[in-house]
Order: structure tokens, then C-alpha cells, then sequence
């Protein structure tokens, strides 16, 4: 068993803190989903909140980081967590800003697939980040990230069929493009996910 409560030692604030970053990842995609109900007020104040709040986490791991004498893990691992995590809600947020301004000729379009896959990709990254705390297994973690890599592979293959609908279609070419950006930044924050998926297990492999 591999936990990193040796390398932080008594003091677990990293730990609460990263968690809390991956807390507003579910968050952001909470916003999403709430502003692609049909009849939903079209608002950006969540994800800008959520957004701020994930940078002001990621501002206290770096000043925690500059206080703190850390033994065994590397900052720059503290860091690449932090970051990638932070590029999660970020991307969210950019969906929902493009989504807002054009949305007059979004109407009738189905989202429900994209959301289902990007729930599932935050979750799954929430459980990454909460396993590190004391308890996480290299096997488990080995199978949630596999299980990023499959989510991202399932975005892959969606985006095609939509483009491929999209493309058939006797669709106006001003919501070709529209469509096109959207579905490609929703693609995108699945790919964030992937990469913070990625950065967590590395970084295990190597201290393991």
C-alpha cells in the first residue's frame, strides 16, 4: 500500500486542498449542466465562481508550498496536480461563456451525452485525488485511470457522430461552426480530466 500521508507527513492541507480543487472540477460541471436545461437561466455566475475559487486553492498550494519543508514528493508533482486540476473548470467555464453568447441558435440541440460522459470523468477524478489521502492502492488507481482513458475514448468516438450528423444535415453553416467549437471544447475538458488522470497516476508510479 502507497500513501502519501508519509511524504506530507501529520500535516494533510495539500491533501484537503487538492481535494477541494477536484470538488470544484464536479462543480463546474454541475453549472454545465444546469445552464443546458432546457428553459435555464443562461448565467455564467457559477462557473465564474467555482473558477475563482479553484484558483484561490491553487494559490494556497503554491504559498503552502513556499512555507512548507516537503520531504519525498517533489513541489513541482504538488504543482502539476494543482495545475491540471485547475485547467478542468477553467475549460468548463470557456464551454459555457461561447455557449451563452450563441445559444438563440442552440435550440434543440442534445447535450445529455456530453454531460453524462464529463460526470463521469470529474467523479472519477475526485476518487483519484481522494484516494491519495491514506488508503490509495496502486491497483485501484491503475483502474480509475483506465477508466479515464476509456471516458476519453467514448468523447472521441461522440464527437465524430455528431460532426458526422452535423455534416449530413441541411444545417445553416453559422451553427456548423457554432456547433463544431462547442462540441470540440466539451471534448477538451474530458481531455483535461484525462491529463489530471495522468499526472496523478505518473506521479504514484514514480514514488511507489
Amino acid at each position: 500500500m502507497f500513501s502519501l500521508q508519509k511524504f506530507f507527513g501529520k500535516d494533510d492541507q495539500f491533501l484537503d486542498l487538492l481535494e477541494a480543487s477536484a470538488e470544484e472540477c464536479t462543480a463546474s460541471v454541475n453549472a454545465l449542466k444546469n445552464i443546458l436545461t432546457p428553459g435555464a437561466r443562461l448565467s455564467l455566475d457559477e462557473f465564474v465562481q467555482s473558477r475563482r475559487k479553484d484558483k484561490q486553492i491553487t494559490n494556497e498550494i503554491r504559498e503552502l508550498l513556499c512555507k512548507t519543508s516537503v520531504t519525498g514528493l517533489e513541489r513541482e508533482d504538488i504543482e502539476s496536480i494543482a495545475n491540471s486540476l485547475y485547467k478542468i473548470p477553467k475549460t468548463t467555464e470557456k464551454f459555457a461563456e461561447r455557449y451563452v453568447l450563441f445559444a438563440d441558435h442552440l435550440k434543440g440541440v442534445k447535450w445529455d451525452e456530453q454531460i453524462l460522459l464529463l460526470e463521469q470523468a470529474t467523479k472519477t477524478v475526485l476518487a483519484m485525488v481522494q484516494e491519495l489521502r491514506d488508503k490509495s492502492h496502486l491497483e485501484t488507481l491503475k483502474n480509475q485511470n483506465d477508466v479515464l482513458q476509456k471516458i476519453e475514448g467514448d468523447a472521441d468516438d461522440l464527437i465524430l457522430q455528431r460532426l458526422r450528423e452535423l455534416y449530413s444535415q441541411e444545417t445553416q453553416p453559422v451553427k456548423i461552426i457554432i456547433l463544431k467549437d462547442l462540441y470540440e471544447l466539451l471534448e477538451k475538458v474530458v481531455d483535461r480530466c484525462r491529463d489530471a488522470g495522468n499526472v496523478i497516476s505518473n506521479i504514484i508510479l514514480k514514488n511507489y
